[in-house]
């Protein structure tokens, strides 16, 4: 970034043609949709996640001329309108301050159990001319629900999902924003599961560098955009273009990196269930690659833990209906010692707080 700047090239001006953002286009083609046999048009979107997503419902609704979307229990999608309406947490839906319509909310996998199958469910519904539910233009998720609590999706619902939408004319969104990009190990959350969505949403660390940026990926077929029908000043963040195409031409074409994301999530996922045997309040651990979720007792709980790591230099924060999740997001890049150092803080927090608990019951 540093160098581009140095030479005095454009840095901003709207979403015109510049040589650093073909430079980014042609090395998302080359680095990551065609070692993975996709076939994706790219549209810059505003620079902040929800405005990628508010792109693909707006996109979904006038390729189908159908309104409804379908949204998922504990579901974070962004807190502009349109995406807050697909959001499930009513703080969020709350603050709007007006009725938000055109979305149908359904139970997430594992919602009521892993022994109550959320998609027979949805499947019915859709098929019962009866269920009040209108056809919908699009089913909108995430594959691992962040915000909602570090919620997977297993790759059974996954495919089952897909096979839904396809045989009943529905558009597929996967919100890739916070656990796209490499989160999972693999750089799209989907590709465990061996599905093509229509279209994908991405921002968050798509830049590499915390710039902001933000892309949405369409299917050939439903890119029906007309000139000027989704723009924004600050589509083209050639800053962010540079940097992104660094960390892909650095990182992406090593498969090392992604084993190295697999190998750091194993690490931390040993550690977590580790604490869960040991510690009464640690509930559950929940994790996919290198997003992990510690389910404690209570909100209370997650809260002291999470401040008691800032005290200790250590920024974590909490996720989930009711705030009772810890989330470890750690950088992709972080090496072994920097990663004990971390999990030190916080397990150091649990024990303090877990001796704090003991004493007050005596």
């Amino acid at each position: 970034m540093l160098a581009y700047i140095d030479t005095n090239c454009i840095v901003h001006c709207l979403d015109m043609a510049t040589e650093a953002k073909l430079h980014f286009m042609e090395t998302f083609e080359a680095v990551i949709l065609q070692p993975r046999q996709l076939e994706y048009k790219l549209q810059f979107t505003g620079p902040t996640g929800t405005n990628a997503v508010e792109a693909a419902l707006k996109i979904a609704r006038q390729k189908t001329g159908r309104t409804n979307i379908i949204c998922f229990t504990n579901a974070f999608h962004g807190v502009t309108a349109g995406a807050v309406a697909a959001t499930g947490n009513g703080k969020f839906r709350q603050a709007t301050g007006m009725p938000l319509g055109n979305t149908t909310f359904m139970p997430y996998c594992g919602y009521f159990g892993k022994d109550v199958d959320t998609l027979a469910q949805l499947e019915q519904l859709l098929d019962d001319r009866s269920s009040g539910i209108d056809k919908p233009a699009a089913v909108l998720l995430e594959t691992v629900q962040g915000e909602g609590g570090v919620n997977a999706a297993t790759v059974r619902w996954l495919r089952r999902l897909r096979e839904i939408c396809r045989e009943r004319d529905i558009l597929m969104i996967v919100d890739d924003i916070q656990v796209g990009c490499g989160r999972t190990g693999q750089f799209f959350s989907f590709e465990l599961a061996c599905i093509e969505p229509d279209i994908v949403t991405l921002s968050k660390s798509l830049s590499g560098y915390g710039l902001p940026m933000s892309l949405v990926l369409l299917k050939p077929d439903v890119d029906i955009w007309e000139p000027a029908a989704h723009n924004g000043t600050f589509r083209g963040n050639n800053l962010a273009f540079v940097t992104a195409t660094q960390a892909l031409l650095s990182y992406w074409q090593d498969p090392h990196f992604s084993r190295s994301v697999f190998s750091r999530g194993t690490e931390i996922y040993d550690r977590l269930q580790a604490w869960s045997e040991e510690y009464p309040h640690v509930k559950a651990v929940r994790s996919r690659g290198m997003i992990a979720g510690l389910v404690m007792d209570s909100a209370a709980s997650a809260d002291a833990i999470s401040e008691a790591c800032f005290r200790a230099g250590l920024i974590i924060e909490t996720c989930g209906p009711a705030g009772e999740v810890i989330k470890l997001l750690p950088p992709l890049t972080i090496t072994s010692e920097e990663l004990e150092e971390g999990l030190s803080i916080i397990e150091r927090a649990i024990i303090d707080s877990t001796s704090r608990r003991r004493k007050a019951s005596h």
